[in-house]
């Protein structure tokens, strides 16, 4: 092996090694609580430059992290797309959207630690907008929602946009608490992560489908 080759060898090694390590510690402890530093010296690189040299800013290197789990995902979506029929319905359009990423999360073992890292992230505004430009730049992800949207009821775009947040929120935390039980060894609701986006599936179906009330309206339910 020629001394380029093998420094770009260790290159590879050393950025995954970093990306494997900033997804634990940021899983763990939340993304402005670790340190560049902190982040190469648990990798085996102690000096203060390796992250930045690799990646560059904290918000490039969340992005590596999520590519590093991206293709797995795709490529169970493209499958799961290439089985949808032409009656689709919000629930099989919602599954697209799931399922490939629980069984991600089922592929990794346990413990992992990306479904907590994506809470983590998504609870600071600069970080989720890059991940979710960079989940909606995926063409398998603007097919589903294009599909789910052709399903959905006329909603306004307040309510649209409230009930995309919090769809994401519910699939977000939903995962990472599952994550948390089984790597601390608790017992979870559900059995498995089948059964996990069994359950989420039809919720997040049921909130698109729910119906819409005005500002300031209660349901009958509310009113006891």
């Amino acid at each position: 092996m020629s001394g380029r080759a093998a420094g770009a060898e260790r290159s590879s090694e050393t950025r995954e090694l970093i990306l494997a390590t900033a997804e634990r510690l940021f899983a763990e402890r939340g993304v402005h609580a670790v340190s560049n530093r902190q982040v190469g010296e648990e990798a085996g690189r102690g000096d203060n430059f390796a992250v930045g040299h690799h990646f560059g800013s904290r918000a490039e290197l969340v992005r590596a992290v999520v590519r590093r789990h991206a293709g797995p995902v795709e490529r169970a979506r493209a499958r799961m797309l290439a089985r949808v029929g032409a009656g689709a319905q919000v629930w099989d359009w919602v599954a697209c959207l799931v399922r490939p990423f629980t069984e991600h999360l089922a592929a990794l073992g346990s413990p992992s630690w990306y479904a907590r890292f994506g809470a983590r992230v998504m609870t600071d505004p600069a970080l989720r907008r890059v991940v979710v430009e960079d989940a909606l730049g995926a063409e398998s992800v603007r097919r589903v929602l294009d599909g789910l949207n052709r399903c959905l009821p006329a909603l306004p775009l307040p309510v649209y946009l409230e009930r995309g947040a919090m769809t994401r929120h519910l699939v977000t935390h939903t995962c990472a608490e599952r994550e948390r039980a089984l790597a601390a060894g608790v017992p979870t609701a559900r059995a498995s992560w089948d059964d996990a986006a069994t359950g989420l599936v039809s919720a997040v179906a049921g909130l698109w489908l729910a119906p819409v009330t005005a500002t300031g309206e209660r349901t009958s339910e509310e009113h006891g």
